[in-house]
């Protein structure tokens, strides 16, 4: 097995970082992201790319991060045994973007890379990440494009892996106290090493290239529909269950948090306006309603195609 090289995966996280900036930035076509780079006490640091108010995108937030510690943290040692006594890194970029438009969808992706090491032992290093889409008011030919992108970059990796991929992102972004999922999935994947470093960062590069091919398209084609105050208050509404995901389930914010790493850009994917609404029931044949009896129950999108 090759061994991990991980300045080569660190460069290119911070490609990615920058090129997808740039690509949000061509689609917003008026606001521009401000760099805010930050350093971590306990070792490494990142820089968060935010942008706000944008024409197009209310907040967008694009992070890399590169953490460093002389041990895991307890919470995650009892999970993973072999991590203990292990000096570890922890490098990524995750990005969340809420557009204006509720028309729009709000999407999440990330990769990363993770590696512990220990004198004597051989490094216990994976890739993770993926992407998944959050529509407000659902287009079926964006959710399939959504889906076919996704199994389009996993094809050369073998058939089986965008099918358990898929699965894996709808079961994680699940909501057990809603009973439902926070949206239309896509892919999710973690402890990835099983067929060594080259193909696993070559999977994680596919997977970081293929999420703005994945979403620009359908950010063209909504950005310009009229909406009015019902719609944007349904949004905002909605918004509330990426908070109650991003706040009690997400490994991610709870590792960052536990490992002391920088609140500021671990939050950045919270949506900057949102409310809550007591005993919410979306009108029969509505819009609203569809959302929830159609596109927040897993689904094999692609046989619909």
């Amino acid at each position: 097995m090759t061994g991990p090289d991980t300045n080569a995966v660190k460069q290119f996280l911070l490609a990615l970082q920058a090129s997808i900036c740039t690509q949000l930035e061509q689609l917003d076509g008026e606001a521009s992201f401000k760099a805010d780079s930050w350093e971590r006490a306990e070792g490494g640091g990142g820089t968060s790319r935010v942008l706000t108010k944008g024409k197009v995108f209310e907040q967008a937030g694009v992070n890399f991060s590169h953490v460093t510690g002389a041990a895991m943290p307890a919470s995650a040692t009892a999970h993973r045994p072999e991590l203990a006594g292990r000096s570890f890194e922890a490098m990524g970029v995750s990005l969340v973007i809420h557009p204006n438009n509720p028309y729009i969808p709000t999407t999440h992706a990330n990769v990363r890379f993770f590696i512990a090491s220990k004198e004597g032992a051989d490094p216990v290093w994976w890739f993770g990440g993926g992407f998944d889409l959050t529509p407000y008011y659902p287009f079926k030919e964006d959710v399939l494009s959504w889906h076919q992108t996704a199994a389009d970059l996993c094809a050369p990796f073998g058939e089986e892996v965008y099918p358990k991929y898929k699965k894996w992102c709808d079961d994680y972004f699940f909501l057990p106290h809603r009973n439902e999922t926070r949206g239309v999935g896509g892919l999710f994947f973690d402890d990835l090493n099983q067929a060594g470093f080259e193909q696993s960062f070559a999977f994680m590069r596919a997977v970081g290239e293929g999420f703005i091919h994945a979403y620009a398209p359908i950010v063209e084609r909504r950005k310009a529909l009229s909406f009015g105050e019902h719609e944007r208050q349904f949004q905002l509404y909605r918004r509330g269950r990426y908070v109650e995901f991003n706040l009690v389930y997400d490994r991610g914010t709870l590792f960052g948090l536990q490992t002391g790493g920088r609140t500021e850009s671990i939050l950045m994917s919270m949506p900057p306006l949102v409310r809550w609404e007591y005993g919410f029931t979306p009108v029969a044949g509505s819009a609203e309603a569809e959302l929830y009896e159609v596109y927040l129950t897993p689904q094999d999108w692609l046989q619909q195609a």
